[in-house]
């Protein structure tokens, strides 16, 4: 079969299991590289061209960090081209399996999630021709290896795709850098290895990320932070207070009781958010804890009487979130994946979609101290100086969720 749109790297992918290939004799696929690389789609078609042409009435893992992901980021994206190529996709509303057929063959694929320690359990037990994990690095360990004792099937493989993550990361130790111990191919992406990926489409990618992690998901390297978390902020960003009025009013909270509670106000002109107030209060400098109802009272004063549309509150405050719904203030608890969130945040702030004003000192003080922690095995920030930080990401995540904002960019998953 001829794929002319294909890369190199891609085609590599497609046939390393055929019998012409000199790597048919391995026992698994890695692809790991950039974002956007091409890596899934070559991986999935590949995937279900080999189980097809070498199983009959096998059972096979298809394996994501959820199952809504599994359809999201896999299935939706070669159904497609299976089923213009011949193959007959079954699928029972509400089962998360589905049985294809092709040249005579059936075989059924179960979809599992491997979201956490608890994961491993849900693939107990079922026996395998083979497995897809897609975005690997994001699964525990525990469901990756009991996901690979699984496939015990004559003739199993292991199909991984991922991003980079730190170069402390298992997976990058035990797999990437044992691929031969493993009997595994490794390829390597670049986002250059994505033939529908235009010259504007590169040079986006170019701008949105910088440093470490332009390096990660630009150039597939794996590579840990250092330094400030977003390193490009310096005052030259800060901007005066928009005069006039706004389209539309929010705040945004972090809660402490030892440790500050921080609240910005944000306004909304032409696309653009303006956190033009904030309120910062360190217990531990006033020498005095406030209540939740303190705390309610000191964001009305934040409000200042405007009509403020939603309150973005730190999830893990639930008797705050309580007096504040009491109060009657609309509230959303907010999303606290902390490495995503800063991938996102910083490409509001990068593309000016949002923007600190100049009566925000606080929040412009832990701009220039929230670090990376370079101690740390994986990507971890330096738990200092991030009340503000936590809640201006409670809020551009807020905005990412809600607008689509950031839609093609997914992000779950890799770090900013």
């Amino acid at each position: 079969m001829e794929f002319q749109a294909f890369s190199p790297k891609q085609k590599m992918v497609l046939t390393w299991w055929c019998r012409s290939s000199s790597q048919r004799d391995r026992e698994a696929i890695i692809c790991d590289g950039a974002v956007r690389s091409g890596k899934t789609l070559c991986m999935g078609l590949s995937f279900f061209c080999w189980a097809m042409a070498e199983f009959h009435g096998a059972r096979f893992a298809l394996c994501g960090r959820s199952v809504g992901a599994v359809r999201r980021n896999l299935l939706d994206a070669v159904r497609p081209t299976l089923e213009a190529l011949g193959f007959v996709w079954k699928e029972r509303a509400g089962k998360n399996w589905i049985t294809v057929g092709f040249g005579g063959r059936e075989n059924t694929f179960f979809l599992f999630g491997g979201r956490d320690e608890s994961s491993a359990g849900a693939i107990q037990g079922i026996t395998l021709a083979g497995a897809l994990l897609d975005e690997v690095t994001l699964m525990p360990r525990s469901f990756v290896e009991q996901t690979a004792a699984r496939c015990s099937e004559k003739g199993a493989r292991l199909w991984f795709s991922c991003n980079p993550e730190g170069p402390e990361h298992w997976f990058y130790r035990e797999w990437i850098c044992g691929a031969e111990e493993k009997r595994a191919v490794r390829i390597h992406f670049r986002m250059e290895d994505n033939p529908a990926l235009g010259p504007e489409v590169l040079e986006r990618y170019r701008r949105i990320f910088h440093g470490a992690f332009y390096r990660r998901f630009v150039l597939g390297e794996w590579t840990s932070p250092q330094g400030r978390v977003y390193d490009f902020f310096d005052e030259k960003m800060v901007r005066p207070v928009p005069e006039g009025d706004m389209e539309e009013w929010r705040i945004s909270c972090d809660y402490g009781t030892v440790n500050p509670t921080s609240m910005g106000l944000w306004g909304r002109r032409n696309g653009v958010w303006y956190r033009v107030k904030e309120f910062y209060y360190d217990s531990r400098r006033e020498g005095r804890q406030k209540t939740d109802r303190e705390y309610v009272r000191d964001l009305e004063e934040l409000a200042g009487g405007r009509p403020v549309r939603r309150v973005v509150a730190d999830p893990s405050a639930a008797s705050f979130i309580t007096a504040l719904r009491e109060a009657g203030w609309p509230v959303e608890a907010a999303e606290n994946e902390v490495i995503s969130g800063i991938r996102i945040t910083a490409d509001l702030l990068r593309q000016g979609k949002l923007v600190i004003c100049e009566p925000c000192r606080d929040a412009i003080r832990e701009f220039s101290l929230y670090c990376w922690d370079e101690r740390a095995a994986g990507d971890r920030v330096v738990k200092r100086f991030d009340h503000a930080m936590d809640e201006i990401r409670y809020f551009a995540v807020s905005l990412g969720r809600r607008e689509r904002y950031l839609g093609a960019l997914s992000v779950e998953r890799a770090p900013w």
